[in-house]
């Protein structure tokens, strides 16, 4: 393995695990992806100049996620009945309450929200990243964040509570 990769992976797959997590609200296929994500840039690293590996990476990670996504639509009518959710870790630096929010939202509005907050993108570079318009992108965030603020009025962290006495 190239040292560079090495050392490229080691400094960045904390940041990557958390897009990861953001984008699939599970742990397990956060790792998953983070290790999918860094497995197909390192079969490129030697023979592909990157300009900005970083960004590349997240690019990667995103279109790994969106394939994901498509062959869960595929196969989960297969299965019956979805399995039951496992308890929310977190992963990274993001609270549990917001990876359990994100669970709520489609995939599509966790991945525009993931890559808006997360990430700190812009709509252009948002409809980049996914491959599609901006304007998708706009009801995509706009849709999902309306589901995280309901989200977080009933099980979010500043919630106020009262207390007769």
């Amino acid at each position: 393995m190239d040292d560079d990769f090495r050392d490229f992976a080691a400094a960045h797959t904390r940041s990557l695990l958390g897009l990861a997590h953001a984008l699939t609200a599970d742990p397990h296929d956060a790792w998953d992806l983070t290790q999918e994500t860094l497995a197909r840039l390192g079969e490129r690293w030697g023979r592909t100049r990157f300009d900005a590996p970083a960004a590349y990476a997240r690019t990667v990670m995103v279109r790994l996620n969106i394939d994901r996504i498509r062959r869960l639509r595929r196969e989960l009518p297969l299965l019956g009945t979805p399995p039951e959710a496992a308890p929310v870790e977190v992963v990274g630096e993001l609270d549990g309450w917001l990876v359990e929010a994100l669970g709520t939202v489609s995939p599509r509005q966790r991945t525009a929200l993931a890559l808006r907050y997360v990430e700190d993108l812009d709509v252009r570079g948002i409809a980049e990243r996914m491959g599609c318009s901006e304007g998708t992108v706009k009801s995509q965030l706009s849709r999902g964040t309306e589901r995280l603020r309901e989200h977080a009025r009933e099980h979010g962290p500043l919630r106020v509570t009262t207390r007769e006495d």
